[in-house]
Order: structure tokens, then sequence, then C-alpha cells
């Protein structure tokens, strides 16, 4: 019998479901604002879950298979490979309490605290890091949907083969992801993902600016970790939330930030038919997915690519997001449990190195030398006994 947690790290809360026997037995769903304040709530969520054999923690834009008993400085290893933060930036932003940065700053509290405690965590990998997409698509990629992403894509894979009666093998769709911050879209051929676009990739978010203009970049000059966090539906619009963008649409902020929301979605889904060229389902999941009015318009956009539904939920989960199920669905597979079969096929043990492992562009070869120069991945490890 396996008893396991999973812990997704949001921008609006941090979600935590525990899996008992492959059945949901807990959750909790924690304002990252409280988080940003001290580890203490989760560390109380934690302790009413126990016994358990092993945490998926929080693990940003991914990595292999990492247990937390084998990180000498958790702080940094999660401020660097996991969030690859710069300490000035991180530093600069944390005085100014920008909402993004806020989320950092609880999973690195976080992760020091469950160091301190000696708990059972493990890290995981983003969609980068997969060996099940291919080379050519991660060159000069960083974020191709990050470990939240990746998550809802195994829950993704899980409903469909169970709804339909068929092996993870004969799985296909393609997922749109819609956070609070982050949209991101991932394709799944065969029941593995093998492609995605991420939040900073792909179009823009309710927070995010998504995708940009290089020549943007080349102007502005200094850029911060902060603010990739800005420049989306909030910005455009002024409104505190998508509800309240689709409800003013008589606003002209309000119809040019639901639009380039709405049409940068379907340009991610057609873009990912390249990858995932027949897939069954277009899978809605995500904070935003639950507002009616968005799920109607992909529906209405979405419906030629394929049949379009939110994701199934497991069963016995009430309240926590599709990603915090998959990221414990990611800890009972890796502790041999129920979904130790989904995980093996998806070959999540099998990911190699980190998010920074792909960057051919001479100015962004040395960034991970630079960002964490007492790390190595191994990718990195690999290429040199080659």
């Amino acid at each position: 019998m396996v008893r396991v947690l999973g812990i997704d790290p949001g921008t609006r809360s941090f979600d935590v479901c525990g899996l008992d026997d492959g059945k949901v037995y807990f959750e909790e769903v924690i304002d990252t604002i409280k988080l940003v304040e001290g580890p203490e709530s989760m560390m109380q969520a934690i302790e009413e879950a126990y016994p358990f054999d092993l945490i998926t923690g929080p693990s940003g834009y991914g990595v292999q298979v990492t247990y937390l008993k084998e990180i000498d400085n958790p702080g940094e290893f999660m401020r660097t490979i996991l969030l690859l933060l710069r300490k000035d930036d991180y530093e600069a932003a944390l005085a100014r309490r920008d909402l993004g940065i806020m989320v950092y700053a609880a999973m690195i509290k976080l992760e020091i605290e469950m160091k301190r405690r000696g708990l059972p965590v493990c890290y995981i990998p983003g969609v980068i890091q997969l060996p099940t997409v291919p080379l050519h698509r991660k060159v000069n990629k960083i974020d191709m949907g990050t470990v939240d992403k990746a998550c809802a894509a195994v829950l993704g894979i899980h409903d469909q083969a169970d709804r339909l009666k068929i092996p993870y093998s004969e799985t296909s769709f393609i997922l749109i992801e819609s956070g609070f911050g982050y949209n991101a879209v991932i394709g799944v051929e065969e029941g593995r993902i093998v492609d995605g676009i991420g939040g900073t990739t792909g179009g823009p978010g309710f927070l995010t600016i998504g995708g940009m203009d290089a020549e943007l970049a080349a102007i502005v000059g200094r850029w911060e970790k902060a603010d990739i966090f800005t420049g989306g539906g909030v910005s455009i619009s002024g409104r505190g939330s998508l509800e309240e963008i689709g409800d003013h649409l008589d606003e002209e902020g309000c119809r040019v930030a639901w639009n380039t929301i709405i049409e940068g979605v379907e340009k991610g889904v057609a873009s990912m038919t390249v990858s995932t060229s027949e897939p069954r389902e277009i899978l809605l999941s995500g904070r935003w997915a639950r507002t009616v009015r968005l799920r109607e318009e992909l529906t209405r956009r979405l419906s030629r690519f394929g049949p379009v539904r939110r994701v199934g939920w497991l069963e016995g989960a009430t309240m926590v997001k599709e990603a915090a199920q998959g990221y414990v669905m990611v800890a009972d597979g890796l502790a041999g449990g129920k979904y130790a079969e989904l995980i093996e096929w998806m070959k999540i043990k099998e990911a190699k190195g980190t998010a920074l492992d792909y960057i051919y562009h001479p100015k962004g070869r040395g960034v991970l030398k630079e960002l964490a120069p007492w790390f190595r991945s191994s990718t990195q490890r690999n290429a040199q006994s080659s």
C-alpha cells in the first residue's frame, strides 16, 4: 500500500493532494500570500496528512527526478535550478512584493523547512526534460510547460484512458492548461508528452506577457524575472480576474485582453497539430477552465480540432486543481503505487537535466554555469563522458 502527497505551487494558491492506495484521502488549498509569510500553514497540512511515503514538491521549471535528501543547499537549488532566478532579481522583486516573486519566495521557504524536517520529498521534470520530446523541439527553449502543466497532462492521460477504456498507448490529445498567471498548450501522442508551448513562449495569460517579440527585449534592454509576470490580460484591461474581463467586453481594454488571450490559445492549439496531428480530444484544465464563458468560447473556437471537454478529476477530488492531482499521481507512480505503469510509460524516470540544457544561442550557452556554477546536470555529465 502506497500513501503519497503532491504539492502544486500556484500564483493564487498552493494545492495539496494526498493518495492512499490510489484513492484521494487528503486535500488542502492554501493561499499563496499566506505562505509567503512562512511555511507554517503548509507544515500543518503536511502533518494532518501524515504518514506518507513520498511528497512530490513544488518543482518550477523542472529537473530530472531528484530527492531532497541529496541536496545540500535546498534554498539555492530551488532559486537557481528550479526557478531560474538570479539573486539580485529575487531580492529586488521581493522588496517590491511583486506577486510572481511572492510565489517563488514561498517555494524557497517551503523547501528549506521540508529539508530541515527531513521529509521524503522529490522534485520532478517539466516538459523539456522528458525524453519523449524530440531534441529538435527543445532548441533554445526553456519553458515548454512547467512541471504543473506537465502534471495536468499526466491526469489527462489517465482520464482519457479510463473514460474511453483504452490503453495509455492509444491516448492522444492537446491540453490547454489555463492557470491564474500562465497558459500552456501540451501535445500528447500515444500516451506520452511530445511537445509543449509554455506560458512564456505562447500566447499571453491573465498575468503574463507570454511569448514576446525579441525586438521589444532588445529595445528595453535590462529585464528582471518579475517582468514576465506582467503584460498580460490584467495589464491590458486593468481588471482583477478573467471573469471580470469577460463580463465587461463593452470596454475596449477588456475586449482586447479577451481576444488576445483566447486567440493566443487557439493559435497554440493550431500549431500543436504539427506535433499531435490527430488528437482524440482537446482537453481544458486549470483555474480559468472553471469559467463558463471561457469554456464556451474555447469550445466554439477549438471544436474544429476535435471534441472539447474538461479534464476529468480523480475520484474523491473535490477542490484541488488538476495540476495537484497530477503531482500526486507522479508521486504514487514513483513510489510503486497504482500509477506506476503510467509513470513508467511516460518515461518520467528517464527525464534528464534542467530547463537550461538546450540553449544554443551564443549569449545563453553559459547561463547555467553563471546561475549555478556548483550544479552539473546529468545531460552535461553524459556529454562530457561521451
